[in-house]
């Protein structure tokens, strides 16, 4: 689905006007982004704006893609500090688009997801930019769970065991005979060495400047949204902190497929950009190396994945050509940290 037809258009504005905003006119829309993940469009009544999220209709799992629990996470993080769009509707019924879909209040900002997106900023600006994300991922991690009404997100304990089993599980799928030895040792060496949890937070599982919007126009850089939710869940904030740094890794550009912003050797190496977490406010960030090991071996993981759909003929775009090739300097950038 590359676009959404006038009757689905009309549908969607009747659930966003029985959720009380009822659009001034017939909505018009395009696709913002799509492919691998939730398909998101844009929508416009010509007064007001907004974003409408739903699963691609073929291709997914039932675990994944869940953007009516990512419009749960939206609404209850309104008022926390953390920025978030506007939740306006989620509806679970299928009939309408061919799968759930969510609507939210569109946020002004700017992308920046590329290596030439970010080399427009300056270095003060590059700077000021690394200081805001980190502040906003500190807030996150102390929201008030019970206050937000997320308690109940899902299961908060042995976030690092439950993350082995599923990442190891994975593996068993999707690795490939090459670097199954590294993968191995590396699975092994983690459950000798699952950390004790000593936190529960809410985990954006995703964060890094491209899953954001800022405002660049003012004096000082803002965050104005957080976006995509759907890898959100309760659990060990060190983790969170951990794959930011793991995405940090020159080789994720292979995963992406692009040069990216966020692996740019202008923002902090990833020790540099941990201590900059914690001197924010961040939680301690105890059993570290442990918790970078499993982060890469889950980048390693999702990259060995996206190799697999490609021999499979089931994929194609960027990434999926060199993805495979991103597998073994993950699993050991993974082996090293369990070493150190």
């Amino acid at each position: 689905m590359t676009a959404l037809s006038s009757a689905e258009l009309a549908g969607v504005a009747q659930a966003m006007a029985g959720a009380g905003e009822e659009p001034a006119g017939p909505l018009r829309a395009e696709l913002i982004a799509g492919g691998r993940s939730n398909l998101t469009f844009g929508m416009s009544d010509g007064v007001r704006d907004w974003v409408l999220r739903t699963p691609p209709r073929t291709g997914r799992t039932p675990s994944a893609h869940d953007v009516v629990r990512e419009l749960r996470i939206v609404a209850g993080l309104a008022g926390s500090g953390v920025p978030v769009p506007r939740a306006v509707v989620a509806v679970e019924d299928e009939t309408l688009l061919g799968g759930p879909f969510a609507v939210t209040a569109r946020v002004r900002g700017r992308t920046v997801q590329s290596r030439d997106d970010l080399d427009r900023l300056d270095d003060a600006t590059v700077a000021a930019v690394v200081d805001r994300l980190l502040e906003t991922l500190v807030r996150l991690h102390h929201v008030d769970l019970e206050a937000a009404g997320l308690a109940g997100l899902g299961r908060a304990d042995a976030y690092a065991e439950r993350q082995l089993r599923r990442w190891s599980g994975q593996w068993e799928i999707v690795g490939t005979a090459e670097h199954e030895a590294l993968a191995r040792e590396v699975v092994d060496g983690l459950r000798a060495a699952v950390p004790p949890q000593h936190a529960v937070a809410l985990l954006h599982g995703d964060y890094r400047i491209d899953n954001t919007l800022l405002d660049l126009d003012g004096p000082e850089p803002v965050v104005t949204a957080v976006l995509d939710w759907e890898l959100s869940a309760l659990g060990d904030p060190v983790a969170d902190v951990a794959v930011m740094c793991a995405y940090r890794e020159p080789a994720f550009d292979l995963v992406v497929g692009v040069p990216g912003a966020w692996t740019s050797d202008r923002l902090p190496p990833p020790a540099d950009l941990a201590a900059a977490y914690e001197a924010a406010g961040g939680v301690p960030l105890r059993d570290w190396e442990t918790h970078r090991a499993l982060a890469c071996l889950k980048i390693a993981v999702i990259a060995a994945g996206i190799d697999h759909r490609a021999r499979a003929g089931s994929g194609s775009g960027p990434g999926f050509d060199t993805a495979g090739e991103a597998v073994g300097p993950f699993l050991e950038l993974a082996r090293d940290a369990l070493g150190r």
